[in-house]
């Protein structure tokens, strides 16, 4: 469906501008004059034109909607007055694509196929939730279940980079400390104690050596934060950049037992809610991979549903993955012995969660330390450095 900018004044004469898609400009027209606007143009939005990231509390508009949906829908509200009720906790290009999702489901497009054509807002995984709930008829469990969800993977990456601020932090202070003090009290020094004319001892010389090639190579340290941003792109952007920084990741020892948690633990938590809200276990686990993010894990739950598929079970798919921790084979394996594979799927998840939690505690104690111990290291030597170097002079001063 395209996407259509406009153009348009409210009741009161302030003007509104904004983007939506629709099936045509004439389309999009009718539902804002529906709104009470007075549209003054509609054109077709070039391609790459649009917001497709997250702007600063967007998620947490989402969040808000999937909130209100879950209290409004079982008093009895009908869908689409739900849906207009709940653009209350929205605004900017939120609010239009709920107000775009409200237009299309009074014309009879099922919810999931309208929240779909938003997938900057509504990822896979919510559209696949929002239709098992359809099809069950019990779509206010699944608006509960996503606020849940959104909420429980919100507070677990607050609590990650909270526990990751303080060690970045300390770096930043350490690594500014440490150029201060070879690139500029270290050569100051040096000027005096080589005006003396004694020989500097071999540590100095080794620092100056070191700094003396730095200032000849600057050119290529400026390059390298452009070098970093174009990687960040290429990362961020490509599917195969994407692919080599996961590669990159599972091959660090300590990052991948990390990664192993966290992957584990949103594998369980995707695929025990798309399962609690009534979904097959095949369209579960398509709908959980289109959501993982990893290219890695992606293709690793895609070879997991096709031995799924060819009649495996889920516990011995999962059990031939070097990407899973193992404990999740064997979790999974109790769940298909009692019959209740999603139960024992969102206790995974749980069990995973809070070991990435505690992992990622672990290490950031672990790092401030050592940090703090190699900068320590760094400003012994260089002040190592000059006291050999004014020990000499003194030395020299008595012979």
């Amino acid at each position: 469906m395209p996407t259509f900018a406009y153009e348009a004044v409210d009741v009161s004469g302030r003007r509104q501008s904004g983007q939506s898609s629709a099936e045509s400009a004439g389309a999009l027209s009718k539902s804002l004059e529906a709104r009470g606007l007075f549209v003054l143009q509609v054109a077709e939005a070039a391609a790459g034109s649009g917001n497709t990231g997250w702007r600063p509390g967007r998620k947490r508009e989402v969040l808000e909607f999937t909130r209100a949906m879950s209290a409004l829908l079982p008093v009895g509200m009908p869908l689409a007055r739900a849906l207009g009720a709940a653009t209350g906790v929205a605004s900017g290009d939120v609010a239009e694509a709920i107000l775009n999702v409200k237009s299309r489901v009074e014309r009879g497009v099922p919810l999931a196929d309208a929240l779909a054509e938003h997938r900057t807002l509504f990822d896979p995984l919510y559209v696949g939730i929002v239709r098992a709930g359809e099809r069950s008829g019990d779509l206010d469990t699944a608006f509960a279940r996503l606020a849940e969800q959104i909420e429980r993977a919100e507070q677990l990456q607050s609590r990650i980079v909270s526990a990751a601020i303080y060690p970045l932090l300390l770096a930043s202070a350490g690594t500014v400390a440490v150029t201060v003090l070879i690139f500029f009290v270290l050569p100051r020094f040096v000027t005096l104690l080589e005006g003396s004319g004694a020989t500097l001892p071999a540590t100095t010389r080794a620092m100056l050596a070191f700094t003396n090639l730095v200032r000849t190579g600057w050119p290529v340290l400026a390059l390298i934060p452009f070098v970093g941003a174009a990687l960040f792109a290429w990362v961020r952007n490509s599917e195969d950049g994407r692919r080599a920084w996961a590669t990159f990741l599972l091959a660090l020892p300590v990052v991948r037992t990390l990664r192993q948690y966290a992957i584990s633990a949103r594998f369980a938590r995707l695929l025990g809610v798309l399962l609690a809200g009534g979904a097959p276990l095949l369209p579960a686990l398509d709908d959980t991979m289109e959501s993982i993010g990893d290219p890695v894990a992606k293709d690793d739950i895609a070879r997991v549903r096709a031995m799924v598929r060819e009649g495996s079970t889920m516990r011995a798919a999962v059990a031939e993955s070097t990407l899973f921790a193992p404990l999740l084979a064997q979790l999974i394996g109790v769940g298909e012995e009692a019959g209740d594979l999603r139960t024992f799927l969102v206790k995974s998840a749980d069990i995973f969660e809070e070991r990435t939690e505690r992992a990622t505690q672990r290490v950031a104690a672990l790092a401030e330390p050592a940090m703090i111990v190699i900068f320590g290291m760094i400003v012994a030597f260089v002040a190592l450095s000059l006291l050999q170097a004014i020990y000499g002079i003194n030395a020299g001063s008595f012979r």
